[in-house]
């Protein structure tokens, strides 16, 4: 089963993507779409071939066979400065080990605006975009904190302020809502469907059905490294499809003020013969 839609060369996308791993097919044949104005979400089992989707859409690895674009065009026969204007990146690893502050990270989002070969000083509109994002992330005040000294939800909400500031038509994001508070993972969660709407085409790697459930309009379920399911959430969050894919029990209830099902699951158990 493909994960796609009709093609459109407003967007970035995957075609019949394989890639391997020591000879094993991580992803197997997948396809998938992330269009301008849309918010798309990957779920799927740990080691399902999410991340390395990611990373193959993001043209840090290239696929065996089948193909990734970019408005049209191959991702390697992009260079890393245009590429970089076109795609932002939050990854799920985090490193903290040189000495910046929030700000200083955020301000790393605006490089490839800089003159040629990314070199020079930021200018004013630079310097906005950083605190626009800082803003909208809820950690201005924590621009000048180093970022050894944050939490892990601050630190995440850090990287996601980094990738904002880079003003980027296409967001990809690794688990974004990992080591947040609930307040703060609906509040990201929140900021992407909304940046979807004004034009953004978005990406997110996420483990919560509920979430995605929530504020995706399309959603990839991976399962070893082949799609599952995909289409609406209605369509592609069906309890006995996530249940084969999971390995778990679900129910779907209806919630008092809340117009879709909630998805509540249960560890199956082997039963006494």
């Amino acid at each position: 089963m493909t994960a796609s839609r009709d093609a459109a060369p407003d967007e970035l996308r995957a075609e019949a993507v394989v890639f391997s791993y020591g000879g094993r097919d991580v992803l197997a044949g997948v396809s998938t779409a992330v269009p301008r104005g849309s918010l798309v979400g990957v779920l799927g089992p740990n080691g399902s071939g999410k991340t390395t989707l990611l990373r193959c859409l993001m043209g840090y690895l290239t696929p065996r066979s089948g193909r990734v674009t970019l408005l049209g065009s191959d991702v390697a026969r992009w260079s890393r400065r245009d590429f970089a204007r076109q795609v932002a990146v939050v990854p799920q690893e985090m490193p903290t080990d040189f000495p910046l502050s929030v700000l200083e990270l955020v301000l790393l989002g605006r490089v490839p605006h800089l003159p040629a070969r990314g070199i020079g000083f930021e200018s004013a509109r630079d310097r906005a975009a950083a605190a626009a994002a800082l803003e909208e992330c809820a950690i201005s005040a924590l621009a000048d904190r180093p970022l050894h000294q944050l939490s892990g939800g601050e630190l995440r909400r850090a990287f996601i302020a980094r990738a904002l500031a880079q003003e980027t038509p296409f967001l990809l994001l690794d688990e974004p809502t990992s080591s947040l508070d609930l307040r703060h993972q609906l509040a990201i969660l929140d900021l992407l469907q909304r940046r979807a709407r004004t034009g953004a085409g978005v990406l997110v790697v996420l483990h919560d059905v509920n979430l995605a459930a929530a504020h995706c309009d399309w959603v990839v379920l991976l399962r070893e490294g082949a799609v599952a399911a995909a289409g609406t959430p209605r369509e592609a969050l069906d309890p006995k499809i996530l249940g084969e894919v999971y390995g778990v029990d679900l129910r779907a209830i209806t919630a008092v003020g809340i117009d879709r099902p909630v998805l509540v699951p249960s560890l199956r158990r082997e039963r006494p013969e």
